[in-house]
């Protein structure tokens, strides 16, 4: 009898349709439900288009809700959340993420984890880039005598240990002749505790991703003391998925860099509804989100995977070995974009060869809009006739092009151009080649320009 009641029901079992849980899987006969679990960082916001905004408009869940109507499955998309890519990646490798998006270093950590445990995964499109590496910046409190990388041997020095922001940090580092393991005190905290720990005086500088430089300059809080494009190396960010999710669901695959396409070209079309969006999601000031995301923005969106981008992570590799986080990484085997070409078509091509323009000056005014200016001399001009109905400005880098808030940069006179930078050591540097150039502070640039 017990033979028998334990056949009957592994009869019933084998009738219900198996729905899948993270991994994506379903039943053999094609119905059921599949679960698509997508990880994403919601304030890292150069990978708002494969996380944050694309979330909020709904694209994907759209893509699937048609792909369910023809294939007669249900659909549905698991979100979750992370402050870095590390937990992003132990979940991949672990089966239960299937795409997942992170930095350049961080997916490098990907690669290798993914290849060491036999769970490989692979690079399928790009968020965010900045071809000189402008998506990572060093800052320091506001009153501290740091001004330039030199200042920081013997320093504590708050970063993630293998993210995004820590190799530039490595390398900028190295570039200064001090070692980045033996001349500063390096504390492995996520953003937010490097933040805190930056204000309550227990390290003395901050080195971190998109947004949280901008945030806490943007408060009042932090002033840049390193700007990550005077390395002039590309960083970015990118979309990763499961080698076993891409082979088994490829036209779900391609139904989220559809997707990320679509929700690209709404935050390039609407980047101020964009940037509103995105600052509701995740609490951030829409000030600090237009900085990066903006039409003029640090962070230019592309899911294209472009060479320039493949030989950076290639030069990341030495960075990361030598600091024992990876072995061997084979870039090439990781980067696969037949997924992105399918789904981009015949569009690919054209976006593989775009390159961004030259950053503008520009004001975000309260009524909503935007208005960009030829130079930054002519912004502050505006600004002193228009300060009231100005919600945020922002001025390029007289020297890497890196976008900042008009009143935190560094101004420098030179003769009757007005020109600025985000810290104080570019300023500087430019101020011992030009005879007659010199710093003033934002209120006399403001007088001057008027």
């Amino acid at each position: 009898m017990m033979r028998k009641a334990l056949t009957a029901a592994l009869a019933v079992l084998l009738t219900v349709p198996l729905a899948a849980g993270c991994g994506g899987d379903a039943n053999a006969g094609g119905s059921g439900t599949v679960t698509v679990t997508v990880g994403y960082q919601s304030k890292t916001i150069n990978t708002v288009t494969a996380g944050t905004l694309l979330r909020s408009l709904g694209y994907f869940e759209r893509e699937l809700a048609a792909r369910g109507k023809r294939d007669g499955v249900t659909y549905k998309v698991k979100w979750q959340d992370y402050a870095t890519g590390a937990p992003i990646t132990a979940q991949m490798t672990a089966g239960k993420i299937d795409i997942g998006s992170m930095g350049d270093f961080p997916l490098l950590i990907n690669a290798a984890r993914g290849k060491q445990l036999n769970r490989p995964t692979k690079l399928v499109s790009v968020t965010g880039y900045n071809l000189r590496g402008g998506l990572n910046t060093v800052v320091t409190p506001l009153g501290s005598k740091l001004d330039s990388l030199a200042d920081l041997r013997g320093k504590k020095v708050s970063t993630s240990v293998g993210s995004a922001a820590d190799g530039p940090l490595v390398r900028a580092l190295q570039r200064a002749d001090i070692d980045p393991e033996k001349d500063i005190r390096k504390l492995n905290q996520q953003p937010a505790v490097g933040a805190s720990a930056l204000q309550a005086g227990s390290a003395d500088a901050l080195s971190q991703f998109v947004a949280w430089p901008g945030l806490l300059a943007f408060q009042g809080r932090a002033r840049a003391l390193y700007d990550g494009a005077e390395l002039n190396l590309p960083t970015f960010h990118g979309v990763t998925a499961r080698e076993e999710f891409a082979k088994k669901r490829p036209a779900v695959l391609e139904d989220f860099l559809r997707a990320q396409a679509d929700a690209t070209e709404y935050l390039r079309k609407q980047p101020v509804a964009a940037a509103e969006s995105v600052a509701k999601a995740t609490g951030l000031p829409p000030e600090v989100v237009y900085l990066y995301n903006g039409a003029n923005g640090i962070a230019t969106f592309d899911p294209s995977i472009k060479p320039a981008l493949v030989d950076a992570l290639k030069k990341d590799v030495p960075v990361l070995r030598s600091a024992k986080l990876v072995g061997d990484v084979d870039v090439d085997g990781f980067v696969d974009d037949q997924y992105v070409k399918r789904a981009y078509g015949d569009g690919y091509a054209k976006a593989l060869a775009a390159t961004p323009a030259p950053a503008r000056s520009e004001v975000w005014l309260k009524g909503g809009t935007t208005q960009s200016f030829d130079s930054p001399g002519l912004l502050l001009a505006y600004l002193a006739q228009n300060a009231a109905n100005v919600r945020a400005a922002y001025v390029p880098d007289a020297t890497t092009g890196t976008l900042w808030f008009a009143d935190k940069a560094v101004w420098v006179a030179d003769g009757t151009k007005l020109l600025p930078f985000v810290t104080p050591s570019a300023a500087a540097a430019y101020a011992a080649v030009h005879a007659g150039a010199r710093t003033i502070p934002y209120a006399e640039a403001l007088e001057r320009a008027s």
